[in-house]
């Protein structure tokens, strides 16, 4: 990029800790989170803001408050945010089951009808091209879902109940072998939290549910959302619920950074110094 390091305040997006996490895993995301602080700021970095995915995600949205959901590669986080804070005591769920999934589960479904491939690469190529959420299932199923995309290197392949199929495990995990809930029932979950807490705040505020992550592309994903958090939650606090596709794409969390970059007021309380970092190593930072 040739810009001079000590010239430039960095944003990075680092793994959020859990609430629930054990504490060695609290350990070793403090230690990565200190690793990358070290690492910039011995290329003279003048000052570093750490952030999570969810965080950008929805600042992508031009929100600072909501539930922001992140299908990431091993693990979904469903992540409560207040004024820009997370909330992990209130709401925080994860559910064990991510892109990788996804992927491998479609792998199957095309080894099983003697589809050949190179590579998990083409198999994520099709999941992005050809996968998408049914509104309904069971409806979907009696349906002709056939489609054909060319993979560079591979070929042309017709997928056809694989394309929905794929994107079902996000709410019935258990097609996948996966003992998980779902991720609308984590959704509600989050959001039942949320309004039993009664925090000092606009009483919707958990109401707009903003996806990032590659497979939170899929479409149809936020439509199904919507319809099944409908059927979960009492009217009062199903009302008024927004769900948000990924604003950018698979790019959203990083343009959420820069819409904090852009600010007038970066980087200033958004950013740890580098000064301040080496006086206090051990600073326990909060992200």
């Amino acid at each position: 990029m040739q810009a001079k390091p000590n010239k430039q305040p960095v944003i990075v997006s680092i793994p959020i800790v859990h609430y629930d996490d054990t504490e060695s895993a609290k350990a070793s995301r403090r230690q990565l989170k200190e690793a990358i602080y070290t690492s910039l700021f011995d290329m003279n970095v003048p000052a570093v803001c750490a952030a999570s995915q969810a965080t950008l995600a929805l600042y992508a949205a031009k929100r600072t408050s909501g539930i922001a959901v992140n299908i990431g590669f091993q693990v979904i986080s469903v992540v409560p945010i207040l004024n820009g804070k997370v909330m992990r005591k209130v709401g925080e769920e994860v559910v064990g089951l991510g892109a990788l999934k996804l992927t491998e589960f479609l792998k199957e479904k095309m080894q099983l009808n003697n589809l050949n491939f190179q590579s998990l690469y083409t198999v994520r190529k099709l999941k992005e091209n050809l996968c998408y959420v049914a509104l309904d299932y069971e409806a979907e199923l009696s349906k002709d879902t056939t489609a054909s995309f060319e993979a560079i290197g591979d070929g042309w392949f017709t997928l056809s109940k694989e394309r929905f199929q794929t994107g079902e495990i996000l709410f019935q995990p258990h097609l996948a072998g996966v003992q998980a809930m779902g991720l609308h029932q984590a959704i509600a979950l989050c959001m039942d939290r949320c309004h039993a807490a009664n925090l000092p705040a606009d009483s919707d505020w958990y109401k707009t549910v903003v996806l990032s992550g590659g497979t939170a592309c899929l479409p149809g994903l936020a439509e199904r959302i919507d319809k099944e958090l409908n059927a979960l939650l009492p009217p009062y606090m199903s009302n008024g619920i927004r769900v948000v596709p990924p604003p950018y794409g698979a790019d959203t969390p990083w343009f959420g950074a820069k819409i904090i970059g852009n600010l007038s007021t970066f980087p200033g309380p958004w950013c740890v110094e580098k000064k301040l970092f080496r006086q206090k190593p051990r600073l326990n930072l909060i992200w």
